[in-house]
């Protein structure tokens, strides 16, 4: 009977210390993870002595010491849970069903957890961080543009030199070092670049400058990935059709590397950085181009500004998805020129002669050419239309440009549409009716209203719009809202939801909200 007692006593002590220990580990980690793991430590040793405290004999119940110190922490792990839930208890007591849970004072431990009592419903909560109201409001700074202060990289930074040049079946690449020391004036320069040069179609080129360094640590920030915005590549039949490409690259190193493109069937220069410095830092990147004067540019878009860009006006690309304002960024960046220049023909020898001039003669015979250029690049940037130039300024990315031949402006456009951005996508037949849209209704009574008015009035309508939608039960009640656009289905219409995901800021006039 005692060796029977003994081994009961054993598996009774044995059952009692495998489950206290797993809520001994679960109840640590509530408090902090680390002790959970100090004390699965402590359990591995205590096991190590297991089999020396087993082959004692007359083995009582809780003789063994970790018996005991388990039997203590468990206890006290309990103890603390039960204060932690009166505690909460207390500082729910004042919530009744119906109250909103601002209404909770919850902001005294900001960083503990649990759960409360929200319109009779138990809800848990945990510490969240939120974006400090102040965060929108950055450091005064004069943009370089209007800083007269500023320094211009082209005094001061060396520009680059090629070496390594190698042929390839459709271009040329090269190797692009520093000319000097480096400058670093807006960033760290890059030491190395990679030059790529390519015939990609009978009407495209390509050039691309990269830094030589990368890696996956710092692709990211140099390289567009092209599933994010393509990336036009080499024609499979360009084999072919680059011979007759009215387009030529040319390169040199007097005094530093610069490139041109020039139009074979007209001898014109489109491009050229010759006589400037190509900057290229990890924050920084600036090349320019000469421009002939009163030049004719179309494009860089999404701007609401003159057809004609002109030769006084710095473009600059950060969408701000705002509507209307002139002069301004709306939604998009296009980071794309049409470039048209008019010749007059010699009628006795047909040569071209480019007109500079803003005035022109009704009787005389013209002709025009079209060439377009486009920068692969979404990081924010600037472009500077000056009286003789052209200066591109980038934050970050690299160097990607594309040049189109024409010569008109309908093939500029088709070559550019087809080759990197897409033609527009075939819209459903009811898109191309009557749409209404606007931001601030207060609920679905209101935008039901203006359905009303619409047929009140005989006025056409196929689309409703609306921005500002909120997933608040007062204002916009999911019956409520099925109702309502189960009505306008009903009536052949469509409905839109715009949705404006945003960095909730909290109210610092509520201590809760935080």
């Amino acid at each position: 009977m005692e060796d029977i007692a003994d081994r009961f006593s054993f598996a009774l002590e044995c059952l009692f210390l495998f489950s206290s220990s797993i809520s001994n580990f679960f109840r640590a980690g509530e408090l902090l993870p680390i002790l959970s793991w100090t004390y699965v430590v402590f359990v591995l040793l205590c096991l190590l002595s297991w089999s020396k405290i087993r082959q004692a004999r007359n083995f009582n119940m809780f003789t063994y010491p970790f018996s005991v110190f388990n039997l203590f922490i468990f206890i006290t792990l309990q103890l603390s849970r039960l204060t932690n839930a009166q505690s909460l208890e207390a500082a729910t007591t004042s919530i009744q069903p119906g109250d909103s849970a601002q209404t909770a004072d919850l902001s005294a431990s900001p960083t503990s957890s649990g759960r409360v009592l929200i319109d009779g419903t138990t809800t848990s909560f945990r510490p969240i961080f939120t974006v400090p109201t102040d965060a929108d409001s950055g450091a005064t700074l004069i943009p370089n543009i209007n800083d007269p202060e500023a320094v211009d990289a082209q005094t001061v930074c060396p520009g680059y030199n090629a070496s390594n040049v190698e042929r390839t079946t459709s271009g040329l690449t090269a190797t692009l070092t520093l000319a000097g020391a480096a400058c670093n004036v807006y960033g760290t320069d890059i030491e190395t670049l990679n030059l790529t040069v390519e015939y990609q179609s009978e009407d495209r080129l390509a050039v691309r400058l990269v830094p030589s360094n990368l890696d996956s640590s710092n692709s990211s920030q140099y390289l567009l990935p092209s599933e994010f915005v393509y990336q036009p590549t080499v024609n499979a039949d360009a084999g072919m059709t680059s011979l007759t490409n009215d387009l030529s690259f040319v390169w040199s190193n007097d005094p530093t590397f610069s490139f041109s493109v020039y139009r074979k069937s007209t001898g014109d220069t489109l491009f050229s950085t010759k006589g400037t410095n190509i900057v290229f830092e990890n924050q920084f990147i600036e090349f320019a181009s000469a421009m002939p004067e009163n030049y004719n540019l179309y494009g860089l878009g999404e701007t609401i500004h003159g057809l004609r860009l002109g030769n006084s006006f710095t473009k600059t690309m950060w969408a701000a998805d705002i509507g209307d304002p002139i002069g301004y960024n709306l939604y998009g960046s296009h980071p794309f020129y049409l470039d048209t220049r008019y010749y007059e023909v010699d009628e006795s020898t047909g040569n071209l002669t480019l007109v500079t001039s803003n005035e022109t003669e009704a009787t005389a015979d013209y002709i025009a050419y079209s060439h377009g250029v486009y920068s692969r690049n979404a990081h924010a940037q600037e472009i500077l239309l000056r009286p003789i130039n052209i200066t591109w300024r980038l934050l970050g990315g690299s160097i990607d440009l594309y040049f189109y031949a024409g010569p008109t402006q309908p093939d500029v456009t088709t070559a550019f549409q087809t080759s990197a951005i897409g033609l527009p996508a075939m819209q459903q037949y009811s898109t191309f009716g009557y749409h209404q849209c606007r931001w601030g209704y207060a609920n679905w009574s209101q935008l039901q209203e203006v359905v009303d008015n619409h047929e009140r009035f005989g006025i056409p309508l196929e689309y409703v719009w609306y921005r500002d939608f909120e997933n608040d039960l007062r204002t916009f009640d999911y019956e409520e809202g099925e109702s309502f656009l189960s009505n306008l289905h009903a009536g052949g219409r469509h409905y839109v939801p715009i949705i404006d995901a945003a960095i909730y800021i909290p109210n610092p006039q509520n201590e809760s909200d935080a």
